[in-house]
């Protein structure tokens, strides 16, 4: 079966998916497979569902301790209970794109998290072979900002989902799927008309755009800094970049709040949650960034982050 490597994790996979192959140095495996239609069946009739469910997807317990999820006319998946084991079941009319940046997004995270690893809503670029990470919420603009760096010649090091990982010396941030996430009018003005993406889904108009190997970095790399993104109205109010170092209690809190899923409530992973994000805080600096949402905002916010980079 091929074997893929993403987030440092090692993928063995039914599918062909748009990572680099080969087997990671990490001890972690995750299986993905295909599922039989009938198992999907009784998933979605038996399954105990949480409330709040969200509104693009549903979520369900299953009563053995795995988890189902199902984006409704597009795919299910059932993760196992230990999360080394993905089993998969696309419906014929779903893009193989979204199949993957789902499969590799919301899905992987529970898996993820069933294994003990936290991971972050971020994305991150690489400046001088340190990786520069923006965390915010959906639509903060974590991506807009990274495609400003590809713009100016920059590497992507990974779009939407960040994994920590770190040595007694070093805190290291993994590469995902080269990839990113953009709507057209972003595309157009931070990477020119050349670049055409495939359609996320039917509830976005945001657009899957694959990466050149020259655009993206491929293995892990030291993390220079973390920069948490304010909310674009913020950033509208401000006439120009404004980056301030963040205390260790505010830096602690945002990392926390920056997490990724937050389906997952169990005591054992708001612990490490915790854990994680204090120990991050410890090791590099975190600050704020406000700045104005506009193309010439946006380029101003480049150079404000390489002028403090440069510091």
């Amino acid at each position: 079966m091929p074997t893929y490597s993403v987030y440092g994790f090692t993928l063995v996979s039914d599918w062909r998916l748009p990572c680099p192959g080969g087997a990671d140095s990490g001890p972690a495996i995750v299986r993905l497979k295909k599922g039989p239609a009938a198992l999907f069946r009784q998933a979605r009739s038996t399954g105990i569902y949480t409330p709040n469910q969200p509104r693009l997807y549903a979520y369900a317990r299953l009563k053995e301790g795995g988890t189902f999820l199902s984006w409704p006319g597009l795919f299910e998946f059932i993760i196992s209970p230990d999360g080394r084991v993905i089993l998969g079941h696309p419906h014929s009319d779903a893009p193989a794109e979204a199949f993957n940046t789902y499969l590799l997004g919301q899905v992987l995270s529970f898996s993820l998290l069933r294994q003990g690893t936290e991971h972050y809503h971020a994305t991150a670029v690489v400046v001088d072979g340190g990786a520069v990470c923006f965390l915010g919420n959906c639509g903060y603009g974590k991506s807009t900002l990274a495609a400003g760096f590809l713009g100016a010649g920059y590497r992507l090091l990974t779009d939407d989902i960040l994994v920590f990982k770190q040595d007694e010396q070093d805190l290291y941030a993994y590469p995902g799927p080269p990839r990113i996430k953009l709507f057209p009018a972003i595309t157009r003005s931070t990477l020119g008309d050349k670049y055409s993406g495939t359609p996320m889904d039917k509830f976005t108009t945001k657009q899957i755009i694959a990466l050149s190997a020259s655009q993206v970095y491929s293995k892990a790399a030291p993390v220079r800094a973390i920069y948490i993104l304010n909310l674009p109205a913020d950033g509208e109010r401000t006439a120009k970049p404004v980056i301030r170092r963040l205390s260790a209690r505010r830096a602690l809190l945002k990392l926390i709040q920056g997490t990724f899923n937050a389906r997952v409530m169990e005591p054992e992973r708001l612990r490490n949650q915790f854990l994680t994000s204090q120990e991050i805080s410890s090791r590099v600096a975190v600050k704020g960034l406000w700045y104005p949402r506009t193309l010439r905002g946006l380029r101003a916010a480049r150079e404000a982050i390489l002028m403090d980079l440069s510091r």
